[in-house]
């Protein structure tokens, strides 16, 4: 039996565990709970786009498919409902922009490459508004070169020699004195490839202390134990052309913490802590694991004799790049690594041709299925780009699952991203970790997690249609005037306004819908009540960019005779099918102006026409009256649902836009009137309420010669882009294939929407061009529940014999 003291003393040790364990459970609790709310705040989205081609000439059509998904899962995700999309140069200034519809979370577009654009390396740029209120390291990036031939293109005999970017990353963060440090060391050319090298580390006394050589892609790593502080280590780096060049490593601390992370074998990783603060001796630490907006990892350990180690399971992990962050008990993040896991399913893509090589102008059947890994069939949404390959195009660009699950949660540039998620073996693995090393990044900043203060989110996401943001200011001294009621429209023969109120800071948001294209917008106050402010509209487009720029373009004097004739095909195809190559499909739109259908419609041809607007409206519309006061015309509407008639004049529309000033309406031509509607009743429009409402509207939808107040914004507006419809010849008789019109085409095939079933095969019938040579077919799909994948094949056309 225990005695009485060994009672106590269990107690004592029982009640001094379950403290410590309380506050491990708590400080971790905490840190996740904090984080999910910040999660939930600040949902991420993602966007990949395919484009059809990596190099294009002046001249030529850049298509290109939009998928939106989450950012943590990757399934598709229909919150926004505009993307916007630029080409920059580099200088990261757009040349070219454009708005695109997204429809269950895909949309497709286009931009015709004009004259004006140098030859250089350019980037598609593509998110959402939504995706604003975030740094644009999170946007989508996908590279392309374009070519001028019209222009003098440097091209040059030689090899370009390029300056040598050389960088040094320390696992987990610092080089920390006494401590074993892994090193990662990356080695790149102006274009931004990698470059292969040996190196030699030395103290300041000259003494070798460790060697590496890169692995892949100018990457590689070595381990070595700092024993001063301070920056007096160096590397000396060879590489294959004999030359050397000697650099710095990272100044070493004092003191501090080291992270490492190494597989431990039977799927599990160990990461192991070390520290040379006496000081912390038995601190508690935490270790949280997070991949997107999930945390996957959440443990905790306590320093020994200056070591701490975590061992965890890998199927625990998500699929991507998970991020680790080391803290401390004050929740103060210490040190951070990123580990890769491999998607574990994949949509894998089957595509199989009719025949194994094609004549030119012959027709071509292409068989499409899509399923899991497992060979469970699944329907997929696919966008397909079929294109010869020529000296120019050489590289097929990233695929979509190196960019969902790796390159949108890396800086920088990532030489060659596909091979980390399609090659396997011990050397791919190390390639991925050196990747890991050399590439950390962040989406966030722990500070604002633990600061319990909602982030700063401007931008709203587009749930309905495309937001156009103003802004309203006073006319004379610039102040933004707050609690203003604002009024957009494009005039046209179907009415159709869009109003906001300001807010303190004088921001107006009009949530429009059915504004494709170019459009003239026409914006202002109410010029009778509020006539001493104005509307500005503000660019949609996001003026924040990341710090890395495309690199400059090298054209060897080797490609001059490919340049030559890619710019001549382009040239014939441009002269023979400039019709079809500019032909857009324009979006249904509903028929019914805003207001719905009126209670009264009159349509002017059916009656005597007046000279005087104010004879037509006493002698045909009984449901509007007119009076004449002190000021001028009123109208008073008739109200049928009270038996009354309203006292303030109601909203009166020309073609879509408010006037305001019946006066000025009434001085038109009634000649240009063809239609005048009546809303009878009270008409309530987001916060504007309306004493009845009148609409005319003219022949032309043109306004019929009304001069609108000074006030009023009138601003050349491009709305979500037209779908342009791609253009490809078929061959189906004898006459069709001996037409003497030449077909140059380089790109065969572009859809954006190629849909599988789960039922089977997706047929697509395509023709073959004059030219000859191989033609890379690519396929990027994701199917509904998040599975996303590509499939890439060449296939020839020869001359017929």
């Amino acid at each position: 039996m225990k005695t009485p003291k060994a009672i106590l003393f269990a107690a004592c040790v029982w009640a001094l565990s379950s403290g410590r364990l309380y506050g491990q459970t708590n400080s971790l609790k905490s840190i996740q709970t904090q984080f999910d709310v910040y999660s939930q705040q600040t949902l991420q989205e993602k966007l990949y786009v395919h484009v059809d081609r990596p190099f294009y000439v002046s001249g030529e059509i850049v298509w290109f498919k939009i998928n939106a998904v989450d950012g943590t899962y990757h399934k598709p995700l229909s919150l926004s409902k505009i993307a916007y999309v630029e080409v920059l140069d580099k200088e990261r200034k757009p040349v070219l922009q454009a708005k695109v519809s997204l429809l269950n979370a895909v949309g497709s577009g286009s931009f015709s490459l004009p004259a004006s654009l140098t030859s250089g390396n350019y980037v598609v740029r593509a998110y959402t508004s939504w995706m604003k209120n975030f740094s644009p390291d999170f946007y989508s990036y996908t590279p392309v070169t374009i070519v001028n031939t019209r222009r003098n293109l440097g091209l040059k005999a030689s090899k370009d020699s390029a300056a040598l970017d050389i960088q040094f990353f320390p696992e987990g963060g610092n080089l920390v004195k006494g401590i074993t440090s892994q090193v990662a060391v990356k080695i790149v050319n102006k274009s931004g490839k990698g470059v292969d090298a040996e190196g030699t580390i030395l103290d300041a006394q000259g003494a070798v202390l460790a060697q590496f050589k890169t692995l892949k892609f100018g990457l590689g790593k070595f381990a070595f134990t700092p024993t001063q502080e301070g920056s007096g280590y160096t590397a000396i780096l060879r590489f294959s052309n004999r030359e050397s060049v000697t650099r710095k490593l990272p100044s070493v601390q004092a003191q501090g913490y080291v992270l490492r992370l190494e597989e431990k074998g039977q799927g599990q990783l160990r990461i192991t802590v070390a520290s040379n603060l006496a000081e912390r001796s038995g601190e508690e630490l935490f270790l949280i694991g997070h991949a997107g907006q999930k945390i996957s990892v959440s443990e905790a350990t306590r320093l020994a004799n200056g070591r701490g180690e975590f061992v965890l399971n890998k199927l625990g992990l998500a699929d991507g790049i998970t991020h680790f962050t080391l803290f401390n008990s004050r929740k103060q993040p210490l040190s951070e690594r990123l580990y890769f896991q491999r998607p574990k399913q994949q949509l894998v893509i089957a595509a199989a041709l009719d025949k194994p090589q094609y004549g030119t102008r012959e027709k071509v059947t292409l068989q499409l299925s899509a399923a899991t890994s497992g060979g469970q069939i699944l329907p997929a949404d696919m966008s397909l780009a079929v294109y010869r390959l020529d000296s120019l195009s050489v590289d097929s660009g990233p695929d979509i699952n190196s960019v969902l699950w790796l390159t949108s949660d890396l800086k920088g540039t990532v030489e060659n991203p596909n091979y980390y998620l399609t090659s396997t073996g011990a050397e791919a693995t190390e390639a991925a970790d050196n990747l890991m090393l050399t590439h950390g990044w962040s989406r966030f900043q722990w500070t604002d997690i633990f600061s319990n203060t909602p982030p700063k989110l401007d931008y709203l996401p587009e749930l309905s249609g495309h937001l156009i943001e103003g802004r309203v200011v006073h006319r004379f001294t610039g102040k933004p005037g707050p609690k203003i009621g604002a009024y957009l429209t494009s005039p046209s023969r179907l009415a159709r306004l869009y109003t906001a109120t300001s807010d303190e800071s004088g921001r107006v948001r009009f949530e429009t819908q059915n504004l494709n294209g170019p459009k003239e917008l026409m914006v202002q106050t109410n010029t009778q009540t509020d006539s001493m402010y104005r509307v500005e509209i503000l660019n949609p487009f996001s003026l924040q960019y990341c710090a890395s720029i495309a690199a400059p373009v090298v054209l060897s004097e080797a490609l001059r005779s490919a340049l030559t004739k890619r710019s001549l095909h382009i040239q014939v195809q441009n002269a023979y099918s400039r019709k079809q190559l500019s032909t857009y499909k324009i979006p249904a739109v509903d028929s019914v102006s805003f207001y719905g259908k009126p209670n009264e419609t009159y349509k002017l041809d059916d009656y005597t026409r007046f000279k005087v607007l104010e004879e037509v409206m006493r002698e045909y519309v009984p449901g509007v009256l007119v009076r004449r006061r002190n000021d001028g015309f009123h109208f008073m509407v008739v109200d049928n649902v009270n038996g009354g008639v309203f006292s303030k004049n109601p909203m009166v529309l020309l073609d879509g836009f408010p006037v305001f000033d019946i006066n000025k309406l009434m001085a038109i031509d009634p000649l240009t009137i063809q239609k005048l509607e009546v809303f009878t009743s009270r008409y309530i429009q987001g916060a504007m309420t309306y004493e009845g409402l009148v609409s005319f509207t003219t022949y032309k939808g043109d306004l019929g010669g009304f001069q609108p107040n000074p006030a009023v914004l009138m601003q050349e507006y491009e709305g979500p882009q037209w779908q342009r419809e791609f253009y490809s010849p078929r061959y189906e008789t004898a006459a069709e294939k001996q037409s003497r019109l030449p077909d140059a085409r380089n790109l065969l095939y572009w859809n954006p929407n190629v849909t599988t079933t789960a039922d089977g095969n997706k047929t697509v019938e395509f023709y073959t061009s004059d030219q000859q040579g191989k033609y890379m077919v690519v396929m990027q799909g994701m199917a509904p529940n998040g599975l996303a994948g590509s499939r890439r094949f060449v296939f020839e056309i020869k001359q017929p014999l």
